[in-house]
């Protein structure tokens, strides 16, 4: 065993210890333990904040992307709204315990389905640091503990909010070995992680598709993930232009580096020319770069003209693809043949093809009349999320509190036998 993996497995293992104490917590105690850590990540503002300074600083020395930096960047709004966040999870319903259903037999056993915590949750991120909290307060929330892997980029602000956030823990005697942060940071760290069967009950990796695709092939631990964001907007034939130009605008502009940013906007024929020139000069005076179809350029002058690789593209930045479609039908194959079932939406005023995009778009989050954007836990009302999951099992699209549990069935007989 390497020294490596040995470091790996005594930080995992005594995560692992604590999965049991949490899981058998109150919700009052874990509801105070989050309140306690959004106190402790307020009051080490200061040192947070310049440890994140440090990592900017290595990103501009590292050539990191501005989409990277930007995910990277914490302020003191910033961080703010992370404290926020942990307080609005730690006063979220408690699920671990809840009947999901229950029935009699007609031997007369009684059986319950109900809510259980997964256990160890281990979760490798790239970039954004707020997930380190968010992580550790759906986790603690729903009865779980956690190990984190951050990538080297944010490393001093992770170590930060990780210290900080236990000792938030600590001052109301919650097991701090509950949200552990792999201090390290080389590479195989991760593949050791996925190595721990027995002790990680199941990865969720949040980031680039080279994270995700690494995680996959590497681990011997059930993992949870999403593909890339390629997130679509089909612009309908009975839209309302000025809606669907303020929607891309906030789908595209707000944040491109996030995964629920639009990629690709799908524009009807039969409004092509009425429509693409506005949302040409919208996207230009967001600093938007165009690439478009050989339709679009005729509407859109500085467009320039798309590949094929552009429609397979998650940009993570200020570039947008449009094309012109024949209707919904060619829309719908458009987004099912390039999309990654993410997050799609449809604009239009026609409830009946409104139906048919939401029922024939196979995404985990599909839209009618609104941005992409709010594919988001605390959007959803989850408070925050652990990441978006494009798989089928289990859990799709936020993972909040709920997607952190499992269950079990409780059976009650007064004797019986088979």
């Amino acid at each position: 065993m390497s020294e490596l993996l040995q470091r790996v497995t005594a930080l995992a293992t005594l995560a692992k210890q604590s999965a049991r104490a949490v899981a058998l917590s109150s919700t009052a105690t874990r509801t105070t333990a989050l309140m306690a850590a959004a106190k402790a990540v307020r009051a080490h503002a200061e040192k947070i904040l310049s440890a994140n300074q440090q990592d900017l600083a290595q990103a501009k020395v590292k050539g990191l992307t501005e989409a990277m930096t930007d995910r990277l960047r914490l302020d003191t709004s910033r961080l703010e709204d992370i404290a926020a966040a942990c307080e609005a999870v730690a006063k979220l319903p408690d699920p671990v315990g809840e009947v999901v259903e229950s029935w009699d037999r007609p031997n007369g056993l009684k059986i319950v389905r109900r809510r259980v915590p997964l256990g160890l949750v281990a979760i490798i991120f790239e970039s954004r640091p707020n997930v380190t909290v968010d992580a550790a307060a759906l986790c603690l929330k729903s009865g779980n503990a956690c190990i984190l892997r951050g990538g080297s980029e944010a490393v001093h602000t992770n170590i930060a909010l990780a210290e900080s956030f236990a000792e938030g823990l600590k001052a109301v005697g919650f097991p701090t070995a509950a949200v552990t942060l792999l201090p390290f940071t080389e590479r195989e760290a991760v593949p050791a992680l996925g190595s721990l069967r027995g002790i990680v009950d199941i990865i969720v990796p949040r980031g680039g598709p080279g994270l995700i695709e690494a995680v996959v092939n590497s681990a011997k631990v059930p993992v949870i993930k999403h593909d890339a964001g390629i997130c679509h907007i089909y612009v309908h034939a009975k839209a309302d232009l000025k809606m669907a130009e303020r929607i891309i605008i906030n789908a595209k502009c707000q944040r491109p580096s996030a995964c629920n940013a639009a990629e690709t906007v799908l524009v009807d024929k039969s409004i092509a020319a009425e429509f693409l020139p506005a949302l040409g000069a919208a996207l230009s005076a967001h600093k938007t770069e165009v690439r478009g179809c050989e339709q679009t350029q005729k509407f859109i002058s500085a467009a320039k003209r798309a590949t094929d690789q552009d429609y397979r593209t998650e940009h993570l930045e200020l570039i947008i693809n449009i094309k012109v479609v024949d209707g919904l039908e060619a829309a719908v194959s458009h987004i099912e043949t390039l999309g990654s079932h993410h997050s799609d939406a449809i604009i239009t005023s026609d409830e009946s093809v409104a139906r048919q995009f939401l029922a024939q778009i196979d995404s985990a989050c599909v839209y009618w009349n609104a941005s992409t954007r709010f594919t988001d836990g605390g959007e959803f009302g989850f408070g925050a999320e652990v990441g978006i999951s494009t798989d089928r099992l289990h859990a799709r699209g936020p993972m909040g509190l709920r997607e952190l549990t499992t269950w079990k069935f409780e059976v009650t007989g007064t004797g019986q036998i088979r």
